[in-house]
């Protein structure tokens, strides 16, 4: 239980903070946050991808005043779902009609405060680092009356904004290297990612969903962000990490998916259970982490940057895939039960890569029938054309500003 006064206190302290935050960069998907009347806007993303800079440009570009509340505050431990009532009284005495909530999801019942405030006209904004926690509520108390988005790290886009540098070959090696969380772009501290992938992995994984080996949940989790771009088995896993269960491998899956750590891709197969089995690609949701936690003695920018063009298409798309037949296609892309685009991701088109990469993406266009592909590549141009089929080849600063 939290005292009135506390509760007064809190919201003071955070909105001097909130509004007093430092002018970071326009975030692209700005004009993309959701706002439909009687409904819940729910943002969510990986912890310290800009959540709550983004609600102050919200603020700042659609309303003259909002409250803010982080129910992660250390202050609002022993908050329980009665002290709704004493957050409701604050709410009132304010007269302010759009209301930010971060983390709302760790207090039970959270939902059916929210729905009460819904049906009395506020305007809500919710962000989350956790989809699954607050979707499983969403679905109860909520249902139909809240729309979703997801914000990433930074674009290639806002990356350059932010560092004040031009589009080419070494602006995007900067960019593979260092990624796209905020707060390590503008500081270069690595000690930054390392302090965020120790509160992802303890404080949304192991505390949240109470796991108790921690240290294969870690060993796995650095395992998985040094191998991006390579499928990835639960069976295999189980045997490598002595774990006793393959049930268990799929529970870490899962929770580090949730917490947008990392993502898993699919093979593409016309047969979900066949897409079920098959083994899937494992991909960070932002190429610093796998950088900072490597252990690899060589880097593997080729990986990397294959990693990167899946975030790129991540923020665009939530249906993607990979192709393998007799040789293999890195992105396949699908919109409305259509498969309507093709990608291929070589660091460096060379003479010992060259028949791989193409005729990959070539077996792919015929499987597909579509007769445009593309290879996205560091710093290289070309076009091939072969009967009606034309597979043009992108440098990726260009691909990733388009």
């Amino acid at each position: 239980m939290i005292r009135q006064e506390q509760i007064q206190e809190v919201l003071d302290i955070q909105n001097e903070r909130f509004r007093n935050k430092p002018q970071q960069v326009e975030r692209d998907t700005l004009s993309e946050v959701p706002r439909i009347e009687s409904f819940a806007t729910i943002i969510t993303g990986i912890r310290r991808c800009g959540k709550s800079t983004l609600l102050l440009q919200v603020l700042k570009s659609r309303f003259t005043d909002a409250l803010f509340l982080n129910f992660e505050d250390i202050r609002l431990v022993g908050f329980e779902a009665s002290d709704f009532i004493r957050l409701q009284n604050e709410i009132d005495r304010r007269y302010i009609n759009t209301l930010f909530f971060d983390e709302i999801q760790l207090i039970e019942k959270w939902e059916i405060f929210i729905h009460q405030l819904l049906d009395q006209g506020y305007n809500i904004f919710i962000t989350g680092s956790n989809a699954s926690l607050l979707s499983r509520e969403l679905g109860t108390h909520l249902t139909g009356r809240n729309i979703s988005m997801e914000l990433f790290p930074f674009s290639y886009n806002e990356f350059l904004l932010c560092k004040n540098e031009k589009a080419g070959k070494d602006s995007l090696f900067d960019y593979l290297k260092t990624g796209g969380m905020p707060e390590y772009v503008k500081h270069q501290d690595r000690r930054i990612l390392a302090r965020l992938l120790e509160d992802l992995l303890i404080r949304d994984i192991a505390v949240r969903h109470k796991v108790r080996d921690v240290e294969t949940l870690k060993k796995l989790a650095v395992y998985l962000l040094t191998n991006i771009g390579k499928a990835v088995s639960a069976n295999n896993l189980k045997r490598l990490f002595s774990v006793k269960s393959t049930t268990t491998i799929l529970e870490y899956f899962a929770h580090y998916s949730d917490s947008y750590l990392v993502e898993f891709l699919p093979q593409f197969n016309d047969s979900p259970k066949a897409q079920i089995r098959n083994p899937k690609k494992v991909y960070a949701i932002d190429t610093g982490f796998s950088d900072v936690v490597s252990t690899s003695s060589t880097e593997d920018l080729g990986r990397n940057f294959e990693n990167l063009v899946y975030i790129h298409l991540r923020r665009k798309h939530s249906d993607l895939y990979y192709f393998k037949g007799e040789g293999e296609c890195d992105f396949v892309i699908k919109e409305k039960n259509e498969i309507t685009e093709l990608i291929q991701v070589c660091y460096q088109i060379n003479d010992h890569n060259f028949d791989r990469e193409y005729n990959g993406l070539f077996e792919a266009m015929k499987f597909f029938n579509l007769k445009k592909g593309k290879i996205v590549t560091l710093n290289q141009a070309d076009k091939f054309e072969t009967d009606d089929f034309t597979i043009q080849v992108v440098p990726g600063h260009e691909y990733f500003i388009d």
